[in-house]
């Protein structure tokens, strides 16, 4: 059972790979010593389970902020048997940890629900010095070097050398080149709202008023902008149905990207508008929260949380990237829980020279669900080559340039602005270039640096 009791201790490390702790390299020690483990014990699935029990309870703990302890549980739950399949190098050699763990990590994106990236080890190395690997293959490639470092230090414990990071290092000499086509003046509003909780918006004009006033007291003090942006559900009512919001919103003689909740019968719409009245230009939210903005097996759903009943589902968009013209900027608005879209964002970087995160981290009160989306945009930040404006209702709300480097960024749970001359990106990074064929190059790697590997 000591391979079992490491291999718990091996997730508690990882955990602190992640926001807030966030040290880059405690992933790939944490990693080595949980293989150190499966090599130690005889009770592999087991081994396995508790690892990434462990870490997922851990870095996911704000999920259980506002809404009890058992969907939490579930969720935890649910991830660590994703990692189960780890058991199955006491048939095919430890060298087959890395490929299987990636293979699982990217199943986990997208199944079940659209999948739940949210502890891809990529997340946690924004600041690590070979971070520009996923500029060439993605997220995938950067969680493959992770790996890989992983095994090559449980090699070297067991005496063997090891060259396979050589392989997929040689992703940082390859060339590419963005250029910038000029700048633009951003003013990104935080305004705030009255209460934590899921019931954050009780008060919609409150929290739309929060954002307007905030507006209009900057524009007092410099009006020189291009453009306004504010965050998801910053106006969490139709502004089209209520001509007090609309005459509010076209006070501002300034181009203004707005969050807004529409109606569309018994649906709801969460939307990104660039807006005007008249000839509004609406991006639809793509990919929803499961048990968040939908439920997914609503009746089964009841029996763990009696707070299903209160969520109204959305409905997605129907799979266009809308990108906002203003001037010669090319904005592509992605809204809080696409961050974990593959293919959202690379559709968004490929047609665009700016990205625009739009978020709202109310339901999660002061928890760590923040800084951990505010890491996993900066690592997005790198792979595709683009600056990022993100703005949150209550924060972290941040500039981050295309090298992931936080430029400026606001506190937790204030009303602020921050004011930004933003670079415009054009070019592609190898992995827009690439496309899906990102993962199949990345796992292609992996098999060659392993193939020779210790058994």
């Amino acid at each position: 059972m000591v391979g079992v009791f490491l291999s718990g201790s091996s997730g508690l490390v990882l955990s602190l790979a992640y926001e807030p702790v966030g040290k880059w390299w405690l992933a790939p020690l944490a990693v080595a010593s949980h293989i150190y483990a499966l090599h130690l014990t005889k009770y592999k699935v087991i081994s396995a389970f508790i690892f990434a029990l462990v870490f997922n309870a851990i870095v996911l703990h704000w999920s259980s902020t506002f809404v009890g302890s058992l969907p939490w549980l579930i969720l935890s739950i649910g991830l660590a048997i994703f990692y189960t399949p780890l058991a199955l190098v006491s048939r095919w050699g430890i060298s087959i940890y890395p490929i299987i763990f990636i293979i699982m990590e990217e199943v986990r994106n997208h199944f079940p629900f659209g999948g739940f990236g949210w502890t891809r080890l990529a997340y946690t190395q924004a600041d690590a010095p070979y971070a520009r690997i996923a500029a060439i293959g993605g997220s995938v490639a950067l969680s493959s070097f992770v790996l890989l470092i992983a095994l090559s230090l449980f090699i070297l414990s067991q005496k063997r050398l090891s060259l396979m990071p050589l392989v997929p290092a040689l992703f940082l000499l390859v060339p590419f080149q963005l250029q910038s086509i000029g700048t633009t003046e951003v003013l990104m509003i935080q305004g705030n709202v009255p209460q934590f909780g899921l019931d954050f918006n009780s008060r919609a004009k409150e929290v739309f008023n929060n954002h307007l006033e905030l507006t209009k007291q900057e524009m007092l003090k410099d009006s020189k902008v291009d453009f306004i942006l504010w965050p998801e559900n910053s106006v969490d009512v139709d502004p089209f149905l209520y001509p007090d919001v609309s005459n509010a919103l076209n006070s501002i003689e300034k181009p203004l990207v707005i969050g807004a909740v529409l109606g569309k019968g018994e649906k709801l719409l969460n939307t990104s508008i660039l807006w005007d009245d008249k000839n509004p230009k609406i991006y639809i939210k793509q990919h929803l929260t499961p048990f968040g903005e939908y439920i997914p097996i609503r009746s089964i759903a009841k029996l763990v949380s009696p707070l299903v009943d209160r969520v109204k589902d959305f409905e997605p968009g129907d799979g266009a990237n809308a990108i906002f013209t203003i001037d010669n900027v090319k904005i592509a608005p992605i809204i809080c829980f696409e961050l974990l879209n593959d293919s959202i964002l690379h559709n968004a970087a490929k047609n665009s020279n700016l990205l625009a995160v739009q978020t709202n981290s109310a339901t999660f009160g002061m928890s760590a669900e923040s800084a951990q989306q505010l890491a996993m945009t900066r690592v997005r930040a790198i792979e595709h080559g683009r600056n990022i404006v993100s703005v949150s209702t209550t924060g972290y709300s941040a500039v981050i340039d295309r090298d992931g480097k936080v430029i400026q960024k606001t506190s937790m749970g204030t009303a602020e602005s921050i004011r930004a001359n933003v670079d415009l990106v054009e070019g592609q990074t190898p992995r827009d270039r690439l496309g899906g064929w990102a993962v199949f190059l990345t796992l292609g790697v992996m098999i060659l640096a392993t193939r020779r590997a210790y058994r």
